[in-house]
């Protein structure tokens, strides 16, 4: 596992962010294989981020003056736990600082952002094919949920389940 280096920071987003919010979340589209499904604009950022009922939250890591990876998270709540925990739905890191500890350094201040938050828990979603992200993750101690199935629906089957009365 690559620590970070003291090169490596981490800071809190801020509306004035949000075009470099929009650049990292297109560049983790490309990765994932899906960029005709980002369809996110900077305004639609900005209202849904800062606007006055924030959906999520962004951090950026930086090595040296230039950005080179952030993650996005919003809590969620466990029943069992009562208690809120932190989910974790984006995490990219441009290419070229892959393997020198920016991830890490994302997911450490994600851990440390969810303790003093009082969160019994950090989750996320990874793509079966990602086996890089799934090695880095196995190397932090993250353990997969083999009995659990993520589900979605969205737009015509949203709104026809909406509909149903």
């Amino acid at each position: 596992m690559n620590a970070p280096t003291a090169a490596i920071r981490v800071v809190p987003a801020t509306e004035r962010d949000t075009p470099l919010i929009l650049f990292f979340i297109r560049h983790l589209a490309e990765y994932e294989r899906l960029p005709e499904a980002c369809v996110a604009t900077e305004d639609g950022l900005r209202e849904t981020l800062f606007g006055d009922s924030p959906a999520a939250e962004v951090i950026f890591a930086y090595h040296e003056n230039t950005p080179v990876g952030f993650a996005l998270f919003f809590h969620n709540y466990s029943t069992f736990l009562a208690q809120r925990g932190l989910f974790l739905e984006d995490l990219f890191v441009l290419p070229e600082a892959r393997s020198k500890g920016v991830g890490y350094a994302l997911l450490s201040e994600l851990a440390r952002i969810a303790l003093s938050r009082d969160c019994g828990r950090m989750e996320w979603a990874v793509l079966k094919w990602n086996q890089l992200a799934i090695d880095f993750y196995d190397r932090i101690g993250a353990e997969p949920l083999h009995d659990w199935d993520v589900y979605r629906i969205s737009g015509t089957t949203l709104r026809r389940l909406a509909s149903i009365r």
